[in-house]
């Protein structure tokens, strides 16, 4: 079997949830870090900049405005930045990522007296349980080997009447319009990141993770089974995203 078929199997095998998915999505995410930012712009059309803006909307920040605030799955501190840049806020912006090379990349983004970038796993987050006003996690929590595990995670450092806001990938429902999202996303998609990032299957793995992904309906109610309550969702550019929120009760 050649080189590429077996990387190819594996990034079906980590897209689907199986146990080399942790290492895998490390790997990957930590080598084409450096146009990682550049990849994201082009890809989505700019769009995923008016997309990370409204999923910080949901975290009501005004409600807390000097908190402590969890970016979880950071990557290269895109949220982080945009968070800690929002007018009125004076809190802190915790962004946690296991793939440390992406934090490095992003780090010139954010100033760090207002984010604190951390090698971190979003199943097992060094932070106090119940210390956080918030956390929002962006193209992330797909990645995630073990989705269960991370919404607990969350749910347990967050404070009281604090949101957890999620924005991910989603598959559009509408007949005409699938067929042509699948297209660019199966057959596009995959090209234009191979060449721009020169990895052979990290833009592979990307349609293939959101297609074993759960849809909107089923994600709110493995949320809502994490203990968060009052969870909600809704769909951005006519379902190529969907926004989820929760919130911890009192």
């Amino acid at each position: 079997m050649l080189a590429t078929d077996i990387d190819s199997a594996t990034a079906s095998a980590a897209a689907a949830g199986g146990a080399e998915k942790r290492a895998y999505v490390k790997r990957i995410f930590s080598e084409i870090a450096p146009r990682y930012d550049l990849l994201n712009h082009v890809l989505s059309l700019n769009i995923d900049r008016s997309w990370r803006r409204a999923a910080i909307a949901k975290l009501d920040i005004a409600r807390n405005p000097t908190g402590a605030y969890l970016d979880l799955c950071a990557g290269t501190l895109d949220v982080s930045a945009a968070l800690s840049m929002t007018g009125g806020f004076r809190g802190l912006v915790i962004g946690a990522d296991f793939a440390e090379p992406m934090l490095v990349a992003g780090a010139g983004k954010v100033e760090r007296s207002k984010v604190a970038p951390v090698a971190a796993d979003a199943v097992d987050l060094p932070i106090a349980s119940g210390s956080l006003a918030g956390a929002v996690v962006a193209f992330g929590i797909r990645n995630v080997a073990g989705l269960d595990e991370a919404l607990r995670e969350a749910f347990r450092v967050l404070a009281p009447q604090a949101k957890l806001v999620i924005l991910e990938f989603s598959t559009p429902r509408a007949r005409i319009l699938k067929s042509l999202y699948l297209f660019y996303f199966r057959r596009v998609l995959p090209i234009i990141g191979r060449f721009i990032s020169g990895h052979r299957t990290a833009y592979t793995y990307l349609p293939r993770s959101v297609a074993n992904f759960p849809v909107e309906e089923e994600l709110a109610n493995r949320i809502e089974a994490a203990g968060f309550t009052g969870v909600s969702w809704s769909s951005l550019s006519f379902g190529v995203a969907a926004i989820h929120v929760g919130q911890r009760p009192l």
